[in-house]
């Protein structure tokens, strides 16, 4: 578990930095005085590009979770915890290479699919923070023996925790999406979510510690037991 999560570590922190190192670039080209809000709408194929380029990036970080976990708790597991560590590596290096973001409420574009998700640097970052916890967690159910499979309500709760997390991100976006670009290029986010945030992570959390705490009871039993 030790060799996997430095492994994990490893990984996230260079991932993170072929992320920056694209995104600097994208930043000298389109917001040469710094990037600030409002948007610059960049071009479609470059658009397209990004998203091409961000859906990689989810594909890199599941199957490493694949190669890495030996069970499907171990495989989701190390997945989380690179994803977590891979956005919170992003900033660090943002922040030693531009120095930026300003602060952790500086407001950020955060990821393109299916629309701009827009929110303070401290909101991806709390959800890092709770996806890396997770993961660890589920390493060492891993460790310990067979886990009990999460049901139809755990999943379905976690499901709906992301939806209203990423809703928060969204919720101002949707009504500026218009055929060229410009309400979202003249908009200037001010107010974030919190509350939309921390349901999604409370409902994330809770059920999620609810079914841990019953998952490793599926051990297989040993000699002492028989």
């Amino acid at each position: 578990m030790r060799r996997g999560l430095l492994n994990a570590t490893a990984f996230a922190f260079a991932m993170a930095n072929v992320e920056t190192m694209i995104v600097v670039y994208l930043r000298r080209l389109y917001y040469p005085e710094g990037f600030q809000f409002p948007l610059v709408i960049i071009d479609t194929p470059t658009f397209l590009l990004e998203l091409a380029r961000e859906a990689a990036t989810v594909v890199m970080l599941a199957t490493f979770g694949i190669a890495a976990g030996r069970t499907k708790a171990g495989r989701f597991g190390y997945f989380m915890i690179g994803f977590g560590l891979w956005d919170i590596f992003y900033y660090v290096w943002l922040k030693m290479i531009l120095n930026w973001p300003a602060s952790l409420l500086t407001w950020d574009v955060l990821f393109l699919i299916p629309v701009p998700w827009i929110g303070p640097v401290m909101a991806p970052v709390s959800v890092a923070c709770t996806l890396i916890g997770m993961g660890v967690v589920l390493l060492i159910l891993e460790a310990r023996g067979p886990v009990l499979p999460a049901g139809k309500a755990v999943w379905s709760a976690q499901v709906t925790a992301a939806a209203i997390i990423i809703y928060s991100f969204t919720i101002d976006v949707w009504p500026r999406l218009d055929a060229d670009g410009t309400l979202l290029s003249q908009w200037v986010p001010v107010t974030y979510h919190w509350w939309m945030l921390i349901l999604g992570q409370l409902l994330a959390i809770s059920t999620f510690v609810g079914w841990a705490r019953k998952a490793h009871q599926t051990r297989m039993p040993d000699v002492s037991d028989v």
